[in-house]
């Protein structure tokens, strides 16, 4: 065989070789879509109608071809609105990736219907029922009317403000300077006793209450001008 020819197919077989060697690059639609699938798996629970959307992937990244990919929420982001998304693999080679992506979650929303003003007890007739991605709204926001019904808001709202329960407070069962009851009971025993309440307290909060005797006593305080004292 003639020189030129051997040197051929020996650069032939080299190239080959090299080629076989060479690690498979790795799909960027196969990075999409594991972290398509991770979101819609962690926003699984959420109300609503949720909707992925993954960011672009450079096409020129050469990384090497993944036969698991692990996708995982970096430090400080959650499947909520835009997040990363990290990609990790272990072998053959080790790399990380990450990712931007976008997780909507339409759903119904409290908002005012009237103008309310700060205090006010708020009545059904005073709310509506909204749509909109919750994740675009600031974090709080009410979804169901019994969560709003006869709280009252720390300021006034304009009509079609939503409602963030961390705006409202509950109205007052217990007035300050108003005769309560005060009631503690256990095993066998039950005592009851009157007192003038120091200040405010809505269902379930803790007022102070001053005895005729002139002792302070804190209870929790209960509709109907009942504070119930444990000892």
């Amino acid at each position: 065989m003639p020189l030129p020819h051997k040197f051929f197919l020996a650069f032939l077989l080299l190239s080959h070789t090299a080629l076989a060697q060479t690690p498979a690059r790795q799909n960027p639609a196969a990075l999409r879509m594991s972290v398509q699938q991770f979101l819609e798996t962690q926003s699984a629970g959420l109300p609503g109608q949720i909707s992925v959307t993954v960011g672009a992937i450079d096409a020129r990244l050469n990384l090497t071809s993944c036969p698991a990919l692990q996708p995982f929420l970096a430090a400080g982001s959650r499947a909520w609105g835009k997040t990363t998304v990290g990609v990790r693999c272990s072998a053959p080679a080790p790399w990380t990736l990450y990712v931007q992506a976008n997780v909507s979650v339409v759903a119904d929303y409290i908002a005012s219907a009237v103008p309310l003003a700060q205090g006010q007890a708020i009545e059904q007739r005073q709310l509506m029922t909204m749509q909109g991605d919750l994740t675009t709204l600031p974090p709080g926001i009410a979804t169901d009317m019994a969560q709003v019904i006869g709280r009252m808001t720390n300021v006034s709202l304009p009509s079609g403000t939503p409602l963030r329960l961390d705006t409202l407070r509950s109205k007052p069962v217990v007035l300050q300077g108003q005769m309560v009851r005060l009631i503690s009971s256990g095993a066998g025993f039950s005592v009851s006793a009157e007192g003038r309440a120091i200040g405010n307290a809505g269902e379930g909060q803790v007022v102070q209450v001053r005895t005729t005797s002139g002792q302070q006593i804190s209870g929790i305080a209960r509709a109907g001008a009942l504070v119930e004292v444990t000892f």
